[in-house]
């Protein structure tokens, strides 16, 4: 039997004290917490201090003592993590709107800027740009399996901008429309878009399309490490194609596939999304290649695997 105190992080929550055995999961507690509170069970969070006196979470999915936790007393601590949402249910909310923001500009852009003909550069913007969030969507419902069930419902917001206007309104205004004949450099710029002959548009396309393609396989090799129950829970180390160069080809392909679109577009807009998005790619990548080590040690150590950039990064 365990004394397990338990202190508030949050004014919503009142400190409690209860006794449990190790072999009880530590959710369990969290529904205890939850009754007493009249808070949903998602919202909290039940966290322990390292010798750092950092807050490190604990597995909501397995008993005490496989968190550690095993004494005759034990001082944790609860969070109110806030209202959530589904990450599969944001992920969806997310990558809809540059699906919608992108074909609709494309046909609307006519009837405001005046009749004109897209250039075969504009239109294969707009085939790519719809593919990849129709793969994304497909990739959300059927392939992801996601480590927690809910994230705070703030993060739509946080996360939607960053598709919504980055990807999504922010691109698609800037290259479809007329092509800009203006003598002030401003607009040409603003507006720029390349008007690539057919060899390219094709060569860059290609280059896009097998980066796609390899990003979805390093995310059907992820998937597969977590289909069994319980699996999404536990770190595993993964095997296969770009897996043998770095921790995150995935990161690695996305980054390419989005250098291969602003190369072909050319305009401002896609150069900031495709910095932004591999600068964020890139600090996912070190956190779980940090993960991996801290897990596996030398026995991953030894893989010799870079970051996200094969043989550099």
């Amino acid at each position: 039997m365990v004394a397990i105190t338990v202190k508030s992080r949050s004014r919503s929550i009142k400190d409690f004290e209860t006794d449990l055995v190790a072999k009880n999961n530590v959710s369990v507690l969290v529904d205890q917490l939850s009754e007493k509170n009249k808070i949903k069970a998602n919202r909290l969070r039940i966290t322990t201090l390292d010798d750092k006196g950092k807050h490190v979470p604990l597995n909501k999915e397995t008993s005490f003592g496989a968190n550690g936790i095993s004494g005759k007393t034990a001082t944790l601590y609860v969070k109110d993590l806030g209202p959530q949402l589904g990450w599969r249910t944001v992920y969806i909310l997310e990558y809809l709107g540059p699906l919608i923001f992108h074909p609709l500009w494309y046909l609307l852009a006519p009837n405001i800027w005046g009749d004109f003909h897209y250039t075969q550069t504009q239109t294969f913007a707009l085939i790519l740009a719809t593919l990849h969030f129709i793969k994304r969507e497909y990739e959300t419902i059927y392939v992801h399996h996601f480590s927690n069930d809910t994230m705070p419902a703030f993060n739509l917001f946080k996360n939607s901008s960053h598709y919504w206007f980055l990807s999504g309104t922010n691109i698609a205004l800037s290259i479809y429309h007329p092509k800009v004949q203006s003598k002030e450099t401003w607009k040409r710029l603003l507006l720029h878009v390349n008007d690539h002959n057919p060899p390219m548009v094709y060569a860059l396309a290609l280059i896009w399309l097998l980066a796609e393609s390899s990003n979805y396989v390093a995310h059907q090799t992820l998937s597969k490490l977590r289909s069994e129950p319980g699996a999404t829970k536990r770190y595993t180390i993964p095997f296969g194609f770009g897996f043998t160069w770095v921790s995150c080809p995935h990161y690695f392909f996305e980054s390419v596939s989005w250098l291969a679109y602003a190369l072909l577009v050319g305009n401002w807009t896609t150069w900031v999304f495709w910095a932004v998005a591999t600068g964020q790619m890139y600090l996912w990548a070190v956190q779980r290649h940090k993960k991996y080590l801290r897990t596996f040690g030398d026995e991953y150590k030894k893989l010799r695997r870079k970051i996200i950039v094969p043989g550099l990064i």
